[in-house]
C-alpha cells in the first residue's frame, strides 16, 4: 500500500545513484535496496499492526470485518488521529515526505548499505506521517477494501498536494468523526 507513494522517491534516488556512483550498472540495485529499506520499516510496522489485531480479536474486540466491534474504541482512535494530525511530528514527517530531495541530497550513503539505511529512514519519516491514518483501519475495518482505498487516497493527497491545510482540516474531521461516536456510544453524556 505504501510503495507507491514512495516511487517519486526512489526515481529521485536513481538520479542521486547516478550522480555519486561510479559504476552505473549499480544504479538500479541502489534503487531497490533503498526501496527494500523503506520497505523495512513498513513491514515491522506490519508486523506490529498484525500482532494488534491478533491480539484485538482474540480479545472479542474486532468485528467480522476486522473493525472495532463498539464505537468507544472507534471514536478513540478517531480522535487520537485528529489530534496527531495536528502535531508538529506529523507536520514535519509530512514536510519530508513531501520533499525528500534535500534529505536524500545531505544523508545519501555509498554502497548498499548506505543504500538500506538512507531507504530505512526515509520509511521512518513516511511512518510518522501514516501510523495513524493507518490505525483507522480498525474504525472502517481492515477488510473493507472502500476504507483501504479512501486512507490510501488520503495519505496520497496529503504527501502530493503542496499546502499543510489538509492535515488541519483532516484532523478537524477526524476528532469531530470520533466525538459523535462517542456521544452515541454514551462514552460522553
Amino acid at each position: 500500500m505504501m510503495l507507491p507513494g514512495a516511487a517519486p522517491t526512489v526515481l529521485v534516488v536513481t538520479t542521486i545513484a547516478s550522480d555519486r556512483t561510479a559504476n552505473s550498472e549499480l544504479v538500479p540495485a541502489t534503487a531497490m535496496v533503498f526501496a527494500s529499506g523503506y520497505l523495512l520499516v513498513w513491514c515491522g510496522f506490519a508486523l506490529a499492526a498484525t500482532l494488534l489485531q491478533w491480539g484485538l480479536d482474540k480479545a472479542g474486540l474486532l468485528s467480522e470485518t476486522m473493525a472495532f466491534g463498539n464505537e468507544t474504541s472507534a471514536g478513540a482512535v478517531l480522535v487520537a488521529a485528529g489530534i496527531y494530525e495536528w502535531t508538529p511530528l506529523k507536520d514535519a514527517c509530512l514536510k519530508h515526505c513531501r520533499s525528500p530531495t534535500e534529505f536524500l541530497v545531505r544523508h545519501w550513503r555509498q554502497g548498499a548499505l548506505g543504500a538500506v539505511v538512507t531507504g530505512m529512514r526515509h520509511g521512518i519519516f513516511c511512518l510518522g506521517c501514516c501510523w495513524l491514518l493507518m490505525a483507522l483501519l480498525f474504525v472502517g475495518g481492515l477488510m473493507n477494501l472502500a476504507w483501504v482505498a479512501g486512507i490510501a487516497l488520503l495519505v496520497l493527497v496529503q504527501k502530493t498536494i503542496p499546502w499543510g491545510e489538509t492535515s488541519l482540516l483532516t484532523g478537524a474531521v477526524f476528532i469531530e468523526w470520533g466525538f459523535v461516536s462517542l456521544v452515541r456510544a454514551g462514552f460522553i453524556a
